[in-house]
């Protein structure tokens, strides 16, 4: 009989792992690039980020064909499997969290041709940036597959509904008070939901990490209010 190949397992996945870290490490650095690029008002630095993107996408596509590798080869059992899993899930969450960054660095150039609207790039850099150090920390639970940091990151995506929601507010006032903002701030709407959506995919990576590491789903999260219910100012 042959020996059992889970130490082979093991050690493909883990070299799988390593290279979605790596992504993940691009895709952080997408996400600040592209919101220093609107603060700065840096076209340069936002071309830098789309043009990145390839490459972020090219590192999706070698991991899943390594897991489908990996699994074709291996045939493994109902934990490792969960592990393989998850690794192309969160290739795929990261992947997705680089095209927002790509569309946020995009409007970049649009926005420095509008009118300013004082104040709303930093804004949505440090929202960008919560976002960001989330991410860090998620990849951090993942590559130590620490459950309990993965829950903490979770619960700070409260805080980027809280901030999305306030940032819709103050859109909206700066709109009702000069027709002239409407199309700048209608952008600066669509990159502060991108970003929540961010913080959105990162908590189901963590939730991914929680999943393999305990063999359970990680439950119901609380969020913040929906902007779906945002009244306009005086309402």
């Amino acid at each position: 009989m042959k020996p059992h190949t889970l130490s082979s397992f093991d050690r493909d996945l883990e070299e799988i792992r390593l290279s979605v870290l790596t992504m993940g490490g691009m895709v952080e650095a997408a996400i600040l690039d592209a919101s220093q690029a609107l603060e700065a008002r840096d076209t340069e630095l936002a071309a830098q980020v789309v043009q990145g993107d390839g490459q972020i996408d090219a590192a999706e596509e070698e991991i899943n064909a390594r897991v489908v590798r990996l699994l074709a080869l291996r045939q493994p059992q109902a934990d490792d499997l969960r592990a393989a899993v998850a690794v192309m899930k969160m290739a795929g969450e990261l992947e997705r969290l680089g095209d927002y960054a790509k569309n946020m660095a995009r409007r970049v150039p649009v926005l420095i041709a509008a009118p300013t609207i004082e104040g709303a790039a930093g804004a949505l850099r440090r929202q960008a940036r919560l976002v960001g150090q989330m991410l860090k920390d998620m990849l951090d639970a993942f590559a130590r597959m620490d459950a309990d940091r993965a829950r903490e990151v979770i619960t700070r995506d409260v805080e980027v509904d809280d901030m999305t929601n306030a940032l819709f507010r103050e859109f909206i006032t700066h709109m009702m008070e000069d027709p002239r903002n409407i199309t700048p701030c209608l952008h600066y709407v669509f990159i502060a939901k991108n970003i929540e959506r961010m913080g959105d995919l990162v908590t189901h990576g963590a939730e991914h990490v929680i999943f393999v590491a305990e063999g359970r789903l990680a439950g119901e999260r609380q969020k913040g209010h929906s902007t779906a219910t945002i009244k306009a100012p005086g309402e």
